[in-house]
């Protein structure tokens, strides 16, 4: 039976976080919904005005080089070259870009090799109402970085996992936000199929603006299908562009593209090139952090997480900086107390609350050393697991010393044996019906004693303990019981 298999290369682009635009002053700013509020003579392509370089921009992707791997100015230098086509949304009729001289070219990231990075102009956004077409420039000038895979992604996971590690680099350098769903990363995919075995490979179909990881796996998914289908039925695979339908989850054609577009590409002649000279290389790579694989290795071996746990606090930067905090805060004044625990309430408990109140890591008041202490007193017993949820909402507001806390509600824990003993015969010499309940198995009788125990403890007691002192006891009843018949 002959097989059919996928060779699938992607086109990234992101938006960089910059203070302006990358020719002009303007400031670039996606959160502006005033449409053409953020445009000037330059972004908007009037003739006689002049680009300027954006620097901030060139360092941006310079970091991202060097985070992927990659060689910076291989030719010993970068420049950048007029792409010539015109569409209502780019105001010049050309996109100042790059083409033979990218910024950075080479490097791996999740074992995919990269062909290049270059940086270039964002166009505006067409807004489409009955028969009018509307152009907004806001977004003309924006500072876009875009990389380009080798063809050699062979499933619609390993695209969309590199895509996702794409957007965590990016995040984690602080050059892009990266989101999708407001068109700060977008992704094309280009996907063909060929008969296993095949030197050549098969015809080429670009799948464009993929908005979501969502979206990047199931157009792949669905476009290896259905150039396998029509291969499989002596059918050609047409060179085309196709968009992705998320509501049928299929592709559709939007334009065949039977030759590569002429972009007559020239150098850009207000520009000079750029050399390695005129940038700190060295500065710039000290300021590359800890990248997310290096952080999954660390953390499974110095903390001992689940990679599951470990891949929660990968993907939230600021959330993982705040767990590294408390950890070293734990560990400094309760050293037996387990990283686990305070994993378990940072995502559950904490981000729980969090949630609800629409608060982020950068606008917490809690401290990390507060929170590794409301969770030492945790795991020493001194509060129990309901204390340390009440706690942890009034800590989350004003940041409260959780010893403080207990001192002044007087809700530490009551864990002493010796102290818990005195309470559980009390129980037991009071509530003799559930002590008979319970020599006849019924068990329910033992959370009853349990719960008469901390009523009469004003909730304080530590409920591992009276289980098990109630236990003993009630077997040494019994015990007594049958020696005396």
């Amino acid at each position: 039976m002959v097989r059919y298999l996928p060779t699938i290369g992607l086109e990234i682009h992101a938006e960089l976080k910059t203070a302006s635009k990358m020719f002009c002053d303007c400031p670039n700013d996606p959160a502006e919904r005033h449409p053409n509020a953020r445009v000037c003579p330059i972004c908007l392509g009037h003739p006689g005005t002049l680009p300027t370089i954006n620097k901030r921009a060139v360092e941006a992707v310079l970091k991202v080089g060097f985070a992927l791997g990659g060689t910076v100015f291989r030719s010993g230098r970068t420049k950048f070259d007029r792409k010539n086509y015109f569409y209502p949304d780019l105001p010049k009729g050309y996109q100042i870009s790059q083409y033979d001289e990218p910024l950075v070219e080479g490097g791996t990231l999740a074992g995919v090799a990269i062909t290049r990075v270059h940086l270039e102009e964002d166009t505006g956004r067409l807004a489409h109402e009955g028969e009018a077409s509307l152009v907004d420039f806001n977004r003309a000038g924006v500072p876009l970085m875009e990389l380009v895979t080798e063809p050699v992604i062979k499933s619609a996971k390993e695209a969309t996992r590199f895509a996702r590690e794409l957007q965590l680099i990016l995040r984690y350098l602080g050059v892009s936000d990266a989101d999708m769903e407001k068109g700060q990363m977008r992704v094309e995919a280009n996907v063909s199929v060929a008969e296993e075995g095949s030197a050549a490979l098969g015809t080429k179909v670009e799948v464009k603006n993929l908005n979501s990881f969502r979206a990047v796996e199931g157009a792949v998914a669905f476009e290896i299908a259905r150039q396998g289908e029509l291969l499989a039925l002596g059918k050609n695979v047409v060179q085309e562009t196709r968009g992705w339908n998320e509501a049928k989850g299929e592709t559709f054609s939007q334009r065949l593209k039977e030759k590569a577009h002429d972009y007559r590409y020239f150098p850009e002649p207000d520009l000079p090139p750029l050399m390695p000279e005129a940038f700190d290389l060295k500065a710039l790579k000290l300021e590359i952090p800890e990248l997310p694989e290096a952080k999954r290795v660390r953390f499974a071996s110095e903390y001992g997480l689940p990679a599951a746990d470990t891949e929660l606090l990968v993907q939230e930067l600021p959330a993982a900086d705040f767990f590294e905090g408390a950890v070293s805060e734990l560990k400094a004044d309760y050293p037996n107390a387990p990283v686990q625990l305070l994993f378990n309430y940072l995502v559950s408990d904490l981000k729980g609350l969090m949630n609800e109140t629409g608060t982020s890591f950068g606008e917490l008041r809690l401290s990390a050393e507060n929170f590794a202490d409301l969770i030492g007193l945790v795991a020493q017993g001194k509060a129990s697991s309901g204390t340390a949820k009440v706690f942890l909402r009034q800590m989350l507001e004003t940041d409260v010393d959780p010893e403080q806390l207990l001192a002044s509600e007087k809700l530490l824990q009551v864990s002493d044996s010796g102290e818990l003993a005195v309470i559980v015969r009390e129980v037991l010499e009071a509530e003799t019906g559930a002590v008979a309940d319970y020599k006849k198995g019924k068990s329910g009788a033992l959370q009853f004693l349990i719960g008469r125990a901390m009523a009469k403890l004003n909730r304080r007691g530590n409920t591992e303990v009276l289980k098990q002192l109630f236990e003993e006891s009630l077997m040494a009843r019994g015990e007594n019981e049958t020696q005396v018949q």
